[in-house]
């Protein structure tokens, strides 16, 4: 039954419009976190969206549902009074729901609120939305549903939800444009790729006031394919606490990411990277702009990199081959305050003994391939605290150049033995691709990889046109390596006070 509420018809009069709701327990649903009310959830947004659009409300329960497919002109309204959780069971989600991009997570394929091709559409409210993670395995073969995963959609908003525990990652926007990431509470730290918001190949999006922990990325943009790239985000006002990183731009970068900015982000106790920058896979990242943040605890505050990943081809489903080294350039990085204090001299560890952050695996590292620099970089008025602490005798000798693996392949790829080792090369086994050229593989640069800094505070290496303006550094601890190393690169001011 389609109810209008009474208080909304007297607040209706002073608009325009009316405002109709769907009930879901007008459509059966029992809302007592037993009975599985998947068909009268589905129920009530397919009537929904037939009917011109509105809201479904989910009010005084919890409703235990498999996937639900959201629909154009539909809001899905979880009231403070309910919570949506996620069912235990495998055999409650639909397996039409697309797949997880990235090569070996095929486990992840499934999902728990899916929508495609849908517009005007959005999920709301002041509950709880329940992945139910404790129910799927941490890992492996076993599939584990992401919690929302959209394709090709426009005009999207969650805003004010709380998203707990997913069983994969919480959100996966793909292809889809002008989307509205307002007031959530997301928290996702009970499983293995625990991230908070995806977005791979979207345009205008929108994210603010968001408070994101979780076991992975916190946010992540992403360009899977050339035909979408990203481009105008703007990400202003959040708090991220992580296990990996706080923002992570690219690594996922066959197409181009351009036009992102950060602001007035909090970061805290993030024990890899507080904002990640990667070009990988072929593809151009530009015109990034981070002002403004603030982290405390965060090993490395800045990563930036600019290579060709070798890891199976690369991280992503659709790259077919190896990829040339892309282009990455004009990132400025300003009005940063990083401070650590003693709870980084610890070692810390993801589940067991996945550990994640040392002391000598901190500070600022910027890196490509000598030759395809990043160009135009900019720091400026960075205050960058330490934990320091960390002897010479800690880290190893001598720091891995980043390879060109198109260039080394090309040369080292033989037409005698092209058969045999394309195959291998497909299938990932990266040490076949050398052997008969009798090459050792090159250490793999991507990720995390040196897992240790030559320096305290700034590893600089291998950029045309880099100005350090008004860069601050101290330690908590004395350390025994150089504060900060600028190499290879056209550097146009090196303004870096030393304040110990």
């Amino acid at each position: 039954m389609v109810y209008t509420d009474s208080k909304k018809r007297e607040d209706s009069q002073r608009r325009d419009d009316m405002e109709t709701f769907y009930s879901v327990k007008d459509f059966g649903a029992a809302g007592d976190g037993k009975s599985l009310d998947t068909e009268a959830i589905q129920a009530a947004i397919d009537r929904c969206s037939q009917e011109g659009g509105g809201y479904v409300l989910l009010e005084k329960g919890e409703f235990i549902s498999g996937t639900l497919y959201m629909k154009s002109g539909v809001y899905l309204i979880v009231t403070a009074s309910a919570k949506l959780t996620a069912s235990g069971s495998i055999a409650a989600y639909g397996t039409d729901t697309h797949y997880n991009r990235y090569v070996n997570e095929h486990d992840m394929d499934r999902c728990f609120i899916y929508a495609e091709e849908a517009e005007n559409f959005g999920i709301m409210g002041e509950g709880t939305i329940d992945g139910n993670a404790e129910c799927f395995p941490n890992e492996g073969s076993i599939y584990r549903p992401m919690m929302i995963r959209f394709l090709r959609c426009r005009n999207v908003k969650l805003k004010g939800i709380k998203l707990h525990q997913a069983a994969a990652w919480t959100t996966a926007f793909l292809d889809s444009e002008n989307i509205w990431v307002e007031d959530l509470e997301i928290c996702n730290d009970k499983r293995y790729n625990g991230d908070g918001l995806d977005f791979d190949g979207c345009r205008n999006v929108f994210v603010a006031r968001c408070r994101i922990s979780g076991t992975d990325d916190n946010l992540c943009l992403q360009a899977g394919s050339r035909e979408y790239p990203v481009e105008n985000v703007h990400i202003s006002d959040c708090h991220f606490t992580s296990i990996c990183a706080g923002i992570r731009i690219g690594l996922k970068s066959i197409g181009d990411i351009r036009n992102v900015t950060v602001s007035g982000c909090t970061f805290q106790n993030v024990w890899r990277e507080g904002i990640k920058i990667e070009c990988t896979e072929g593809g151009n990242i530009s015109d990034i702009c981070i002002q403004g943040n603030t982290m405390h605890n965060v090993s490395r505050p800045v990563f930036i990199l600019l290579n060709n990943r070798m890891e199976e081809i690369g991280s992503s489903v659709e790259l077919k081959e190896m990829p040339e080294i892309g282009t990455l350039k004009r990132v400025t990085i300003s009005g940063l305050i990083a401070r650590d204090d003693e709870e980084m001299e610890k070692i810390h560890y993801r589940f067991q003994d996945d550990v994640m952050g040392r002391p000598e695996f901190g500070g600022i590292r910027v890196d490509a391939n000598k030759d395809h620099p990043i160009e135009n970089l900019v720091f400026q008025n960075i205050d960058y605290t330490a934990i320091g602490g960390v002897r010479l005798a800690d880290i190893p000798e001598g720091y891995p150049e980043v390879p060109d693996y198109m260039a080394e392949y090309k040369t080292e790829y033989k037409a005698d033995h092209k058969s045999k080792n394309k195959t291998s090369y497909a299938a990932g086994n990266k040490s076949d691709i050398w052997t008969d050229a009798g090459k050792t593989e090159a250490a793999v640069s991507e990720n995390y990889y040196p897992d240790w800094s030559r320096t305290t505070h700034l590893d600089i290496r291998n950029v045309k046109n880099l100005i350090l303006a008004q860069v601050m550094v101290s330690t908590v601890h004395e350390d025994e390596r150089p504060k900060y190393l600028v190499e290879g690169c056209r550097c146009l001011k090196e303004e870096i006070y030393d304040l110990d």
